[in-house]
This record gives C-alpha cells, structure tokens and sequence, in this order.
C-alpha cells in the first residue's frame, strides 16, 4: 500500500511536465490547468491503493482521457453557442511564460550570459512553437516518448495504439521538427 507523501511527491513530479503536454493539446493555459488538477484528483480519488509503479501510466490514460472530455465539451458548447460568437471578445491576457521557469544545465539560475540566455529562450520558443504545429497524435506520441521518457509499449498503452504506430507517429515527428528547425536556421 502506498502512502499519501509517494502519492503527493508523484504528483509533484508530473505536475509540470504534464502541464505542459496539456498546453500544447489545448492551447490554453487555464484550461490545461483544469485538466491536469482534473487528472490529478483522479488519480487520488481512485487509485491511491495502487502500486506506486503503476501510477505514470496510470496518470498518462487519465490525463489523456480528460483532455478528449474537454474537447467534447467544447464540441457541445460551440455548437450551442455558435451564433453568439460574434458577441465573444479576445481574451489573450495570459502572461504565464513555462519559459521563464527554465533552470540552466546545472540547475542553477543566473549563471549564463544575457546572450546564452536570450538564444536559449528564442531556440526553445521556436521547438515549442514547431512541437505546438505538429499533428495531434504525432505530438502525443512524440511528447510521451520524449518528454515523458515512455517507453515504446509504455506510450502505445497510453495513446491505444499498437507500438508499431507509436514507432510511426515518433519518426514522422522527429523529421517534421528537424525540417521545420532546419528552415528556421536551427540545428540541434
């Protein structure tokens, strides 16, 4: 049986990293926050007597599971509200930048030049702009190998796929970003 600091020092360890993921699936930092702490308490709720061990990809189907219930929801409610969305003002006021949270190699902060720190933000904008552009299951796929450092049937579990797929959609994605860095002048 596990205790509730493994479970709360899991979630931590996920916190960011599947935030992230989210983003770039909803385009919203507020709505991917929902679906994380989603994820998260049902996680708590309803498998908190699991092994350790299996609560990454425990935590990877629920995650991916809220993020398709928020994309049905917002199905439903453009269709209801289709005809007043003219009405709608933009609302692009989220300032929150993951960038401005990155530590440097060694973990510390302030320890690189203005220069490195400058072009390490614009290279890691231009793969996160490039990553954002990709296919939905070409990122989910690469995201979770990559990001999450899933393994091949590890990700298939995930995504419901065959590892052949997963194969796939990673290989298609590598080449789709190394083209796209490429052009941008980018070499890694």
């Amino acid at each position: 049986m596990s205790s509730d600091k493994e479970l709360s020092d899991f979630l931590k360890s996920v916190e960011k990293r599947a935030f992230k993921r989210t983003v770039y699936a909803v385009r919203s930092d507020d709505a991917a926050l929902d679906i994380v702490q989603e994820a998260m308490i049902k996680l708590a709720e309803k498998y908190p007597d699991r092994p350790p061990a299996e609560w990454p990809l425990l935590f990877q189907r629920i995650l991916s599971n809220a993020t398709m219930d928020h994309f049905r929801r917002e199905k439903v409610r453009g269709a209801v509200m289709q005809n007043l969305s003219e009405f709608e003002g933009a609302d692009d006021g989220d300032d929150f930048d993951l960038l401005e949270m990155l530590h440097t190699l060694d973990g510390s902060l302030g320890t690189e030049s203005a220069l490195d720190a400058v072009s390490r933000t614009q290279i890691l904008g231009a793969v996160e702009a490039e990553v954002a552009e990709l296919p939905t299951r070409q990122r989910e796929a690469f995201l979770l190998r990559y990001w999450e450092e899933f393994d091949v049937a590890e990700t298939a579990a995930v995504m419901g796929c065959s590892e052949g797929s997963v194969k796939t959609h990673c290989s298609r994605a590598v080449h789709a970003l190394a083209k796209a860095l490429r052009a941008r002048g980018i070499t890694l």
